[in-house]
C-alpha cells in the first residue's frame, strides 16, 4: 500500500514533469518545481503606484473602491506545478517558501505555509493539482522557467482533539473548496 508521494496530474502527464526531491539526506523538504514557464509579475505596477500616490486625495465614499482596485492588484497568482499529492488521512503537505525565493528573487507566499489535505488528491474539479500562490514585492516582472524550483514541500502528521467529529463537508473542488 502506497503511504505518501506525488504523481503527475493528467493535463501535464506528456510534459516532462519531474517529481519532487530532497536535495540532502535530511533535508526535510522536496523541491517543487514550476510546470511550465509563468511570469509572477510585480505588486509595483503603474496602476497600483497610482492607487496609492492617489489615497490621500480619496474621499471616504471612495474608499471601498479603492480597496477593490487595491486588492485586485495585489492579488497573488497561482504558479501551476502539474503534480498532486496522495497522503495518509492524518496527514497534510504543507508547500513553504524556499529559503532564496525572498531574497533572491523577491517571491513569497502570501499564505506564508500552503496546506494541501489529503481529500484534495483527486477531487473532481481540478484533480487535486497543486498551485503555488505566490505575489513578487520586487519592482519587476519574474519569469519563471519550466523546470525552476519554486516551493519546498513537506509531509506533516497532525492530531485530533479527543471529541473530533471530523469534518461536517466533503470537499468538491481546488483552492478554497472545504470554505470560505
Amino acid at each position: 500500500m502506497k503511504k505518501r508521494g506525488f504523481e503527475i496530474v493528467t493535463r501535464f502527464k506528456d510534459k516532462n514533469i519531474n517529481l519532487p526531491k530532497r536535495q540532502t539526506k535530511s533535508a526535510a523538504g522536496y523541491d517543487i518545481e514550476c510546470a511550465e514557464d509563468f511570469v509572477v509579475p510585480s505588486i509595483w505596477k503603474y496602476k497600483l503606484s497610482l492607487l496609492i500616490n492617489n489615497t490621500k486625495s480619496k474621499l471616504l465614499s471612495k474608499q471601498t473602491k479603492l480597496r477593490e482596485d487595491v486588492q485586485q492588484e495585489l492579488k497573488p497568482v497561482l504558479v501551476p506545478t502539474g503534480l498532486k499529492a496522495y497522503m495518509q488521512d492524518d496527514e497534510v503537505l504543507t508547500l513553504v517558501s524556499r529559503s532564496s525565493g525572498p531574497l533572491k528573487r523577491g517571491l513569497v507566499l502570501p499564505n506564508s505555509v500552503g496546506i494541501i489535505d489529503a481529500d484534495y488528491y483527486g477531487n473532481e474539479k481540478n484533480e487535486g493539482e497543486i498551485f503555488v500562490q505566490m505575489l513578487n514585492f520586487f519592482p519587476f516582472d519574474v519569469h519563471l522557467k519550466k523546470g525552476e524550483r519554486i516551493a519546498q514541500g513537506i509531509f506533516v502528521k497532525y492530531l485530533r482533539t479527543d471529541d473530533d467529529e471530523g469534518g461536517v463537508t466533503t470537499r468538491d473542488g481546488g483552492f478554497g473548496s472545504s470554505g470560505n
